[in-house]
């Protein structure tokens, strides 16, 4: 019997109906047909493998979720861009009329860059991505990784144990004060220095060397104004209450003959009011950069416009603050140097530095003068000390400059006094600061302009200003011994050390007999001499 008659099974039966589409089916074990044809099913179906099947579902889902997402947000943007051009882009719209003249004008201007473009593009859509990929590219450019994953380091206030020594005022307070050079007995000159905004007693002149001061023979006595360091606070303080300060420091510290006072930056302010309140106790004054009140009626519109142009949009803020609203400026000074932490000088004060004062400040000799210095002020973390210091600069001091003039004193009016003035002979007499004034300016210094000074000179024809052509408001004064030793030069000419000590010597007494014999052999000889001549 040939192949085609023999008997098949029903597999092959099956098979030839529905066509090979690739299901293999077990062959039935020796027990029963229907566990391998179950067996066969789930195999090729993955009916037995539950977690296949939640595996390819998921993926699926996603895959679908993320393409009609993709789809909804695609017709979700041509939809708001259609309903911008029909509401924003018509002729009536206010946008249109308000804004579309001056785009035209600058799109036809920038047309030409369309050539750039491949001719198939569609220069609205082309420029919009190139304008958003620019933007993208320069953030990204702009990021700094380092600053992102460096720290930088802040270092606290330390708050020094006290050391100064102290004087006890006719008002109860305490004034704190270093004495640095030659003793006492010795000091050729005595000279008394006010600090500045932001300072201490410890500040003087700093870098000043000890040998220098021995050359010259100079007593330096620094102290700490009211409410900063170790001085207390004055309760209502002010330019005259200042000078009477510096008054009483002299006469406690054992100055008693006249003496020089030295001002820097804001310290000038209470040298001027030295030199107006008590003139005789003041031999001269030496200032570097000295301060002005920016808001003194006196100044030309020039010199206030050349002060002010100067200055940084903070610090003029700050000045307006203390002249006007001095209780806002608590709120900025506690944020800086009374937040307990350190900063930089020229951030804390607003200042605005020329090259000479910016490389000059990034040295740590003066920065780590500078963090002590800032110690030592803000010691009583008491911002009222610091708010009236501020308000004293920009406020009306009580006297003007010119007063501090040399003039004839006037005699007043009246016959009687004409006629005293006719007939009495009397040496006419002369008001302002009799000693001289000698003033440092350097000419790149943009924390006290070159302007101040000009004024000075203007209203105070006797004072002798020297003016530093490459030297900013810092150079000077810190860290020069060349700079300092002009100073000195300057202020008291020659050196010539300190004074010799005085040896006082005393007689040496013979013994009682001795002396009664020597008494009376004299009183023999006078008598023997007088009887002669007679």
């Amino acid at each position: 019997m040939s192949a085609a008659d023999e008997p098949r099974s029903w597999e092959e039966e099956f098979e030839t109906i529905v066509g090979d589409q690739g299901m293999r089916y077990a062959a039935a074990s020796s027990g029963g047909g229907g566990v391998g044809i179950a067996a066969a099913v789930e195999d090729d179906f993955g009916v037995g493998d539950n977690a296949g099947i939640e595996s390819e579902s998921w993926k699926y889902q996603v895959v679908e979720f993320l393409k009609g997402l993709a789809e909804m947000s695609v017709v979700l943007g041509r939809g708001c861009r259609d309903i911008v051009k029909q509401n924003l882009m018509t002729e009536d719209c206010y946008v249109v009329k308000k804004f579309g003249g001056p785009c035209a004008k600058i799109g036809e201007k920038l047309r030409f860059l369309n050539e750039y473009l491949p001719e198939d593009r569609n220069p609205v859509h082309a420029w919009t991505v190139i304008f958003f990929v620019s933007i993208i590219a320069i953030a990204a450019l702009n990021v700094n990784p380092e600053h992102d994953t460096v720290t930088p380091f802040i270092k606290k206030v330390y708050i020094h144990p006290p050391n100064a020594s102290r004087i006890l005022l006719p008002d109860g307070r305490h004034l704190a004060y270093w004495e640095q050079g030659v003793s006492a007995e010795r000091a050729r000159f005595s000279m008394i220095a006010p600090h500045s905004f932001l300072s201490s007693r410890l500040a003087g002149i700093p870098g000043l060397k000890t040998s220098l001061l021995q050359e010259f023979g100079v007593r330096l006595v620094t102290y700490d104004l009211p409410g900063f360091g170790e001085s207390d606070p004055h309760p209502n303080r002010n330019l005259e209450t200042s000078a009477m300060d510096m008054l009483h420091l002299s006469y406690a510290v054992g100055v008693t003959d006249k003496f020089w006072v030295i001002g820097y930056s804001g310290g000038s302010l209470h040298v001027w009011a030295a030199l107006k309140y008590i003139p005789d106790r003041i031999a001269g004054a030496g200032m570097v950069a000295p301060m002005v009140n920016p808001y003194e009626p006196r100044m030309t519109k020039e010199e206030k416009y050349k002060t002010w142009e100067k200055w940084t949009p903070k610090r003029k803020l700050m000045y307006f603050l203390a002249h006007r609203f001095p209780m806002f400026l608590a709120y900025f000074y506690r944020q800086s140097f009374l937040s307990g932490k350190h900063g930089q000088i020229e951030k804390w004060l607003s200042l605005s530095l020329g090259k000479g004062d910016t490389a000059l400040i990034e040295k740590p000799m003066f920065e780590e003068f500078w963090q002590r210095d800032v110690e030592e002020s803000v010691r009583q973390g008491n911002v009222k000390p610091f708010v009236e210091e501020a308000a004293l600069q920009v406020s009306n001091w009580g006297f003007s400059l010119a007063d501090l003039k040399i003039q004839k004193k006037g005699r007043g009016k009246g016959i009687i006094l004409w006629l005293k003035s006719m007939y009495s002979q009397a040496k006419e007499e002369l008001t302002g600061f009799l000693g001289p004034v000698y003033i440092w300016q350097g000419m790149d210094d943009r924390v006290v302009p070159p302007s101040m000074t000009n004024f000075v000179e203007r209203v105070l024809p006797g004072a002798m200003v020297h003016r530093l052509l490459y030297e900013g408001h810092f150079t000077y004064f810190y860290f020069c011994d060349e700079c300092h030793r002009q100073i000195f030069s300057t202020l008291f000419g020659e050196p010539e050390g300190p004074r010799p000590i005085e040896i006082e010597q005393t007689p040496i007494q013979e013994d009682n007999e001795d002396t009664e014999e020597v008494t009376v052999g004299d009183s023999a000889l006078d008598c023997d001499h007088l009887s002669s001549i007679i």
